[in-house]
């Protein structure tokens, strides 16, 4: 274990924002978690990192930057119905995705090419066409940063929300999450109503539905729509899906009758961020090396050597021209460091 003085964080960071930290260790153990924890390099704040997909650094982190790389895939149980699967918060989510889907483990297909770690998929109860962790979760382990102990939370302790959990607002900053059991279906039980997978489906030509052929249609839709962080830096969606009133949906309507929306329950109406920001004149926006996906407007990307405040400034003006245009506040996915 080596803890490394002025580090780059720029190939740690799915944006590619060239920032450093002042100290930079990895930790493959959770003996050398805690011994890294009681470090007394640096007394400033510690930040746990995974894959570095979820974060904007907007400059150069002043503390000690601790890389997760607990590895490990492993069956722990299994029932009747389910597959109990635990792995470890540094493994890749799409290889432990991958993982699942060769051994007929289902119930995580729809979440196939999501970039970044294992660890972050609880802590942001990370989702895509109509799946979310929560439907798949069983338990996590969690290091509580004073007193180095290990809690273990269920799907209730974890209180899931849209992109949320206790980890992002309750108890941010306080636990290092180890490791996370799966509770995963023995017979699929398949989603293909959500976006384009069913379309994705027939081009294909899949004559029999297998989470293998579902895996496969969600890579080529998410292929095709989003950029690739090795080529070009981002962070995926950058801003959440808001969620607003009926009344205030009927409201809006009157104005912007080709407005799409996705019923919540009888009293929300969840509006795509994607088509508000294209409404307003973002999709393929370029200021520098800053910008906004040419495809995907929900995607704001870094062309070569934008500044991490460049992104974060240019964020600011698209929550600023949807909030006069539609009256709806933008919240930010991503975390801002």
């Amino acid at each position: 274990m080596t803890i490394l003085p002025d580090f780059s964080l720029k190939h740690y960071n799915t944006f590619g924002i060239d920032v450093n930290t002042k100290y930079f260790a990895a930790f493959s153990t959770i003996d050398e978690l805690k011994e890294l924890l009681d470090s007394q390099l640096s007394t400033n704040t510690k930040f746990i990192l995974g894959g570095g997909s979820n974060i904007l650094f907007t400059k150069n982190f002043d503390g000690l930057v601790l890389k997760n790389e607990l590895k490990g895939i492993e069956l722990v149980n299994e029932d009747a119905n389910h597959f109990y699967v635990k792995t470890f918060a540094g493994e890749n989510w799409h290889r432990f995705v991958s993982y699942c889907i060769q051994h007929n483990y289902a119930g995580l297909e729809n979440l196939s090419l999501i970039p970044g770690n294992v660890g972050a998929s609880p802590m942001q109860n990370i989702g895509a066409y109509g799946v979310e962790i929560k439907d798949v979760f069983e338990s996590l382990e969690a290091l509580k940063k004073s007193g180095k102990t290990i809690h273990n939370f269920s799907a209730k302790d974890c209180e899931f929300g849209y992109r949320e959990s206790v980890f992002k607002r309750k108890y941010k900053d306080e636990f290092v999450i180890l490791n996370v059991t799966f509770r995963l279906n023995k017979v699929p039980v398949f989603n293909t109503s959500y976006g384009a997978i069913e379309q994705e489906l027939e081009k294909m030509k899949v004559q029999e539905l297998s989470i293998q052929a579902i895996s496969q249609a969600v890579i080529n839709i998410r292929s095709s729509k989003l950029p690739n962080p090795k080529q070009i830096g981002n962070a995926g969606s950058f801003f959440k899906n808001p969620t607003i009133s009926f009344t205030e949906y009927q409201t809006l309507q009157q104005v912007h009758t080709l407005m799409p929306h996705y019923k919540v329950d009888d009293l929300h109406i969840k509006v795509p961020a994607a088509w508000l920001i294209e409404q307003c004149g973002w999709k393929g926006y370029k200021n520098g090396d800053a910008g906004v996906h040419i495809n995907q407007p929900l995607v704001l990307v870094n062309y070569a050597n934008a500044t991490g405040k460049e992104i974060y400034n240019l964020s600011e003006e698209i929550k600023r021209s949807v909030q006069n245009k539609f009256g709806i506040e933008l919240e930010r996915e991503v975390n801002i460091i």
